[in-house]
């Protein structure tokens, strides 16, 4: 007795869960059965399209479909200009690295010419006549 009330609960409990889930996926779907095959037809037509125009959308946008002459071209043109601007870049970039190196290069002559000057100017006791015209001839 027991395993009838059982079943009979559950098979209950299956039935509602269905009515529950029918409903469910009416809603979000979102069809209005209000014309039944009025709304259906406008939903396909805007869904699916004809035949021949899907072979030919499918065509132009074949991968293995060659591409027209006015594409490539385009596409040669927009990569050399994309290539020029990436070498006018990279041009910027050394010399503005080379001028900088330059400054550094002057700057270290002018910082080592200025000390070697004052040790000069401060090891020079008058006695002896800088080290220019204190030379060994051979």
């Amino acid at each position: 007795m027991a395993w009838r009330q059982l079943f009979l609960i559950s098979c209950l409990s299956a039935v509602v869960l269905l009515s529950i889930l029918r409903e469910g996926t009416a809603v979000s779907v979102g069809t209005r059965r209000l014309a039944g095959q009025e709304v259906q037809e406008g939903v396909e037509e805007k869904i699916f399209m004809q035949e021949s125009d899907a072979l030919n959308f499918l065509k132009k946008r074949g991968k293995r479909s060659p591409r027209s002459r006015e594409k490539v071209n385009a596409e040669k043109r927009l990569k050399l200009q994309a290539d020029e601007l990436w070498r006018e870049h990279h041009e910027e970039q050394r010399n503005e690295f080379e001028n900088f190196v330059e400054e550094q290069n002057d700057e270290h002559a002018e910082r080592s010419r200025e000390a070697t000057e004052q040790w000069r100017q401060w090891h020079n006791d008058g006695l002896y006549p800088s080290h220019l015209y204190n030379r060994r001839h051979i």
